[in-house]
């Protein structure tokens, strides 16, 4: 089973939807939401407790994992996803050469099992993951003078088993990306 996803604290609903996670589970429990779709529970908190539509996907599936309606990183159409990220000291357009050339990647992924989809550079790109056909997106994010976050979604995993399993790999292949990207200095 996948580790359980880290939940806005109360302090942040209170403060985006007047809420916390007992109360808006409360609301919930009194109109059955045990027995609806995700995007009732989610349409519900946004149409008739004025939530905030980010904000009523958060408690949606804050409740749904809670009530055990959902596993962490389950996705309404039953597919996993994992979410993994890292900062590295390189500006966010030299960071996309790093997965944006096939070359660099080698280095820093062996093997290799990335087939470019889409690329909007400097910020994102979509890939296939052609061992099992699944998808990889990834999100690059300035940080300031020379510093990025990426941001790596791992979609359409089949099980709970294989997001662990992905979660761990991107997570050393990000390390060594940023290990690789930073210690790199072209001729």
């Amino acid at each position: 089973m996948t580790a359980p996803r880290r939940r806005a604290s109360d302090e942040a609903l209170i403060e985006n939807t007047g809420g916390d996670w007992r109360s808006w589970f409360a609301v919930l429990d009194a109109w059955g939401a045990t027995t609806r779709r995700h995007a009732d529970i989610a349409a519900h908190l946004a149409g008739e407790h004025r939530v905030p539509e980010w904000w009523a996907q958060t408690i949606t599936v804050g409740y749904e994992q809670d009530r055990g309606m959902r596993l962490p990183g389950e996705r309404p159409d039953g597919t996993f996803e994992i979410g993994v990220s890292v900062t590295v000291g390189l500006s966010s357009d030299e960071v996309f050469d790093w997965w944006d050339s096939a070359d660099r990647r080698a280095r820093w992924l062996p093997g290799d099992p990335l087939s470019p989809r889409t690329a909007d550079r400097p910020r994102r790109l979509r890939f296939d993951f052609t061992p099992d056909d699944t998808r990889v997106a990834v999100e690059l994010v300035s940080r300031g003078d020379h510093r990025a976050a990426v941001r790596l979604r791992h979609e359409r995993l089949p099980d709970p088993e294989t997001a662990a399993t992905r979660r761990e790999f991107w997570r050393d292949r990000l390390a060594e990306l940023k290990t690789r990207a930073e210690a790199y200095r072209p001729m």
